[in-house]
């Protein structure tokens, strides 16, 4: 822990990072070493000067930490998952002015992330952030937790005053696409990074494939390019420009739309005159093939095309499925 600590310490970075209580998914993987690694934390405080932080998972990790004078905790992905837990936490550091940052839920809900964030605020926590690690899917992909960027950009969109950090370790489950994940967090303005670091990965307790040395650390950061917001004393004519087109091109896309569903509406019409089913698996299977091959040739991936066209293919069943259960009109009506 100390060489681990003095390496980062030597590059700038101000917070050690280190996970006591670690939930696992199955018995007999490293759960941490609990209680007996607090006066380690305590001793690379004094050694590095650096602050220490680490995660809690119920009551009882929290008012241990809090004692120990820790000076960041923050609340795993599967404790946000449960708002009991997070209540009994919130109850423990009421008041106080520890950081407490929240990792976002295994599942895409960004709904649960709030929750978890608001029942902090309320309890009177004053330093309250967010930290962004990627969702569990059952899909293969490339990424151990999948980023889905679109949650995290929505949490930001309610919450503009939160702070934001992203775990890109826990998103890449892998060293090599750390550098690409950091980067997309910067352009998207997050506000820092969690990064597991080990002197010696290899040799490292869990997910030694993710971990990165210190050195490698350092060099990661000074990769990154870090981008300006918008000021006031920046020049935004061109930048305006395009925004004006696109907000143009956004209502012709509702419009278009809105003919659309218009069209499927009648569509329903005729399926329930005619006792046709809604779900018509060819026709939907020429659609959305049809949509790939036009869509890739106009440079649009295949992820997008996917996602929007069921997104619409979806909007389409339900505007046939309320026609069909809409009461038939009398004759003298």
């Amino acid at each position: 822990m100390l060489e681990t600590a003095r390496g980062i310490s030597a590059g700038g970075i101000g917070v050690f990072r280190a996970g006591l209580w670690k939930p696992r998914t199955r018995p007999g993987a490293f759960e941490g070493v609990g209680n007996k690694g607090i006066p380690m934390m305590q001793q690379v405080q004094t050694v590095t000067g650096l602050k220490v932080a680490t995660e809690v998972a119920n009551a009882a990790h929290a008012q241990a930490a809090l004692q120990a004078g820790f000076d960041v905790v923050w609340i795993g992905a599967r404790t946000t998952a449960n708002p009991f837990a997070v209540q009994e936490i919130a109850h423990v550091l009421q008041g106080t002015d520890i950081p407490v940052f929240v990792k976002n839920p295994l599942n895409p809900d960004v709904e649960l992330w709030i929750g978890a964030i608001e029942r902090l605020l309320e309890s009177d926590i004053r330093k309250v952030g967010a930290i962004h690690r990627g969702f569990s899917l059952y899909e293969k992909n490339i990424f151990r937790n999948p980023p889905m960027w679109q949650v995290p950009i929505e949490l930001r969109r309610r919450m503009p005053q939160l702070p934001m950090l992203c775990d890109p370790s826990h998103i890449a489950g892998k060293r090599k696409l750390l550098q690409q994940i950091a980067q997309k967090a910067m352009d998207l303005n997050f506000d820092g990074l969690m990064v597991e670091t080990h002197c010696n990965p290899a040799a490292a307790l869990s997910d030694p494939q993710q971990q990165v040395t210190p050195e490698a650390l350092h060099q990661m950061l000074q990769n990154l390019v870090i981008r300006q917001l918008e000021g006031d004393d920046t020049d935004n004519t061109t930048l305006e420009e395009l925004r004006s087109q696109i907000s143009c091109l956004d209502n012709e896309m509702l419009t278009l739309m809105h003919k659309r569903i218009a069209l499927v509406k009648a569509i329903g019409i005729y399926k329930k005159k005619h006792n046709i089913t809604i779900l018509q698996p060819q026709r939907w299977d020429e659609i959305i093939t049809t949509g790939l091959q036009t869509g890739q040739q106009m440079g649009l991936s295949e992820a997008f095309i996917n996602s929007l066209f069921k997104a619409i293919h979806e909007e389409s069943i339900t505007t046939q499925t309320r026609v069909m259960n809409e009461p038939e009109e009398s004759e003298e009506s």
